[in-house]
């Protein structure tokens, strides 16, 4: 397998349950498809939240289906613009994260916690982690293609049979490296 994986810019985002989405956005309402992302079954959502915080408030985009867990991704300057002190994780762990409250058309939710930076991460099936030769939770770096070619550490690997290979970095990071287009990036050991 070659070794080249596609590059994506993951911008602020929410992951919401069932019961935030009601709260937010209405009794009984189901979020809309407005269209598939790379990783099967995800979606973004035609639903959009308000992330207000100590000192500002941003809009972002819902990502869907709806999970277990309410979970708010920004990039560090997101994180500034509205006041928190977000830690670099990975997406679920949102345990020590800190909270914020959220807006929709029809209410808001006080998260207790949620809110991150969200580790730069390669989605991979096991079959392309094993052509990779890399393991679920290893730490690689991954040299950028871009006019601006960087080298991005402590990039972690997520292996799964439900994936589609891709590498998610946030948009400080995407703007950084000018990774604008189509980009694709190479495991560097």
């Amino acid at each position: 397998m070659e070794n080249k994986i596609l590059v994506e810019t993951s911008a602020r985002h929410v992951h919401l349950t069932q019961e935030a989405v009601e709260i937010l956005f209405g009794a009984g309402h189901e979020l809309t498809n407005k269209k598939d992302l790379s990783q099967p079954g995800q979606f973004a959502c035609e639903e959009k939240v308000t992330v207000i915080g100590p000192k500002g408030a941003i809009k972002a985009s819902v990502l869907g289906p709806t999970r277990p867990a309410n979970q708010v991704e920004l990039s560090f300057t997101d994180a500034r613009t509205v006041g928190l002190v977000a830690p670099i994780r990975e997406s679920g762990d949102v345990a020590g994260t800190p909270g914020c409250t959220l807006e929709g058309p029809c209410g808001k939710v006080e998260i207790a916690e949620g809110v991150m930076i969200a580790k730069r991460h390669i989605h991979m099936t096991p079959e392309e982690a094993e052509a990779l030769g890399v393991s679920d939770k290893e730490i690689v770096s991954v040299k950028v293609d871009t006019d601006r070619p960087v080298i991005f550490g402590d990039v972690v690997v997520r292996v799964s049979p439900k994936f589609a290979l891709a590498m998610h970095i946030d948009t400080d990071e995407s703007n950084a490296s000018c990774a604008a287009g189509v980009v694709y990036g190479s495991i560097v050991k």
